[in-house]
Formats: structure tokens, C-alpha cells, sequence
């Protein structure tokens, strides 16, 4: 099968990701309109949850930025000091997952602080919730998928 380049397929794997996980996540939100922040309208009570996403969020990009370093770095104790073509779409897929939940992190906490801010607003509205849920998730799975291919990679 011809690539284009080095890495097409990653970036087609951690692009379809997204576009899958949104539509899982508009189909599953329906008819709603917005959602609430806090739970039982209860000022505050996100900030909870939200630390635990952003940690989550941190653990991921940490666990998939080394994961490329220490790859990328071990090229150089390769003949001509490069990996071999195939490492490029899952280390393509675990950049994606970084970029992901980066921008996860930044839209929850500015969406949130939003919401803090201005006290006539009760909700967030139903694209920023998908954004968000649809960036995180897909950051979660990006990294599994990366994650699992570097796998196949390296034991075939």
C-alpha cells in the first residue's frame, strides 16, 4: 500500500478520533441545550472535578510526551541515528493526544472561569460541553491507540 508520507496515517488516525468521539458525544448529549457546571446547582462543586480532569489530562500528555522523547532519543543510538518510517503515525497519533489535551485542559478551565465569573450565567452551552467532553476523550483514546500501535511496533 503507497503512503503519502511518513506518518499519513497517524495523522488520519488521530483526526478520524476526533470526528468519531464528537459524534459519540453529540449523539449521546441529544436534545440538550446546555448543561450545568456544578451539580445540583451548587456554586463551586466543579472546581472538585475539574482538578481530577486536568490531573487525568497531565498524567496523559506526560506519559505521551516522554513516550516520544525516549523514542525519539533512542534514534540516536540507531545506525544513521533515525527510526525506522513506521514509528512516525503512532508517534504522529501520541502528538495528536498531546495537542488534544492541551487544548482539553485550557477550554474546561477557561469555560469554567466563564462561568465563575459572570454571575448571570447558570450553564455552559451545549457546542462548548461537546468541545470539551469530545477533546478529552479523544485524548484518552489517541493515547491508547498511539500507545497500542508503538506495541505492535516494537514486538513484530
Amino acid at each position: 500500500m503507497p503512503h503519502l508520507f511518513p506518518g499519513f496515517s497517524g495523522i488520519a488516525v488521530g483526526l478520524g478520533t476526533f470526528a468519531l468521539v464528537c459524534v459519540v458525544v453529540c449523539l449521546r448529549t441529544g436534545k440538550f441545550s446546555s448543561f450545568d457546571f456544578d451539580p445540583l446547582g451548587e456554586k463551586g462543586e466543579f472546581e472538585k472535578l475539574l482538578a481530577i480532569y486536568i490531573r487525568a489530562a497531565e498524567f496523559i500528555i506526560g506519559l505521551a510526551s516522554g513516550s516520544i522523547v525516549l523514542l525519539v532519543g533512542s534514534s540516536a543510538f540507531r545506525a544513521g541515528g533515525r527510526l525506522p518510517w513506521s514509528f512516525a503515525s503512532p508517534l504522529f497519533v501520541l502528538g495528536i493526544c498531546i495537542m488534544y489535551g492541551i487544548l482539553f485542559m485550557v477550554f474546561e478551565t477557561f469555560d469554567y472561569e466563564a462561568y465563575r465569573h459572570d454571575p448571570t450565567r447558570t450553564s455552559y452551552k451545549r457546542f462548548k460541553y461537546i468541545r470539551n467532553q469530545t477533546l478529552g476523550f479523544a485524548a484518552l483514546l489517541c493515547f491508547c491507540i498511539g500507545y497500542s500501535w508503538l506495541i505492535v511496533l516494537v514486538t513484530r
